[in-house]
């Protein structure tokens, strides 16, 4: 029973993270080549790259979502049935909007699928954490960072090929069907709801966001947290156009990213959800930290000249299984953080800030690999992943 019970958590939080990373990966990966191939201009590509705005913005509303929703359904299960129907409506839509005659009209469109698949996402964390017990948050963490990077890859590598070969009307609409059809795992789950505080529903729903970020120690864990992260991302928004520098071709390009690199990111999740509990936190976060240490230092070998490809495949495999480990390892530190009642709020909160600091550090990557070189850019990223990971050593509030 406890076997298929397992089995079942499996299934939902694939289907979820899947389907929810279809529409982000095909605005941030599909769409601007597409609208590049008919033609469509640098700035308007360029406008392309907001859509990921609610991502940073969600935490503002995140408080709404938990307080409100029509639990006969089930609480957060409620709010994914809804924003997914929607985002299936609203991606239909898109389909009959012409791309070259109305882009402002289709670019609101897709601003509103992001906001909902924003929206869906508090939602789905928020029932993850609810969903998995402690001992199961590791394995969880993997098969939701598995499914993201599956989802990347059928939204920014499917859909590329799909709206290549079949065109914008049935890319969208098939777009929309797979959203549809993965509602069905959640349709069948029975959520349980978490018994709510009196002092949460005492509350302001803002004054929700403020009691999380006084807590104690949660000020210094969200700085931890937000450095163990952009370090990776720095060297990874420079390690792009860096491929482009040596030489290789688009479709090297997709092939060794797309395939090759979320391939490894799909085993490294897994990998290290199934070692956060044996490991324990701490000792998983400080491991997996040294080992994207190590994947940034692959990088300078590229950059240095030597970029044959059998280093390149070696970089792309070690950089793609590191990053993935250490969103994996974190996201299970973030959902021991967030008291159940509150989940969609304070595990948002955390994240947020995650992309925040992700956002800041891809901007300035650029500026800083044009003053120092790729070379220097790489070092930087390694020295602030080795400084994340002693003030992880030092920080008794990850202990666990």
């Amino acid at each position: 029973m406890n076997n298929r019970l397992q089995t079942n958590k499996l299934a939902l939080l694939s289907s979820l993270y899947i389907s929810q990373y279809i529409p982000l990966m095909f605005f941030v990966q599909a769409l601007p080549v597409f609208m590049r191939e008919q033609g469509a201009s640098l700035e308007s590509i360029g406008l392309v790259y907001l859509l990921a705005l609610p991502i940073l913005l969600k935490v503002f509303w995140s408080p709404l979502i938990d307080r409100h929703g029509y639990t006969r359904w089930g609480h957060y299960r409620f709010w994914i049935v809804v924003f997914q129907l929607l985002l299936a409506a609203v991606s239909a839509v898109c389909a009959f909007v012409s791309l070259q005659s109305n882009f402002m009209l289709l670019y609101g469109l897709l601003m509103v699928m992001s906001t909902l698949t924003a929206s869906q996402d508090i939602a789905t964390d928020a029932l993850a954490v609810g969903l998995l017990a402690p001992s199961e948050r590791g394995w969880g963490n993997g098969i939701q960072s598995a499914g993201n990077y599956l989802g990347g890859m059928l939204g920014g590598g499917i859909m590329l090929v799909l709206l290549n070969q079949l065109g914008w009307k049935r890319s969208l609409l098939i777009l929309a069907l797979m959203v549809v059809v993965a509602l069905v795992p959640i349709l069948r789950h029975r959520e349980q709801l978490p018994p709510k505080q009196a002092d949460d529903q005492a509350n302001s729903v803002w004054m929700d966001l403020v009691h999380f970020y006084r807590r104690p120690g949660m000020w210094r864990w969200l700085m931890v947290l937000t450095l163990y992260i952009i370090g990776g991302t720095m060297a990874e928004s420079m390690f792009r156009p860096l491929l482009v520098d040596v030489g290789l071709s688009l479709t090297d390009i997709g092939w060794l990213l797309g395939v090759v690199g979320n391939g490894a990111s799909v085993i490294g999740a897994l990998v290290s959800g199934l070692l956060v509990v044996p490991l324990g936190r701490k000792r998983s976060l400080v491991f997996f930290g040294l080992l994207q240490i190590l994947a940034i230092l692959t990088c300078l070998l590229p950059a240095v000249g030597v970029s044959n490809r059998p280093i390149l495949y070696l970089v792309t495999i070690v950089a793609g299984f590191a990053n993935s480990a250490i969103l994996t390892v974190s996201s299970t530190v973030m959902m021991d953080k967030s008291r159940l009642a509150m989940a969609g709020t304070e595990f948002t909160a955390q994240t947020s800030m995650v992309y925040f600091g992700s956002f800041l550090a891809a901007s300035i990557s650029g500026v800083i690999a044009s003053a120092i070189g790729y070379q220097g850019l790489f070092l930087i990223s390694a020295a602030v992943a080795l400084l994340s990971v002693v003030l992880i050593r030092r920080t008794s509030s990850v202990a666990y």
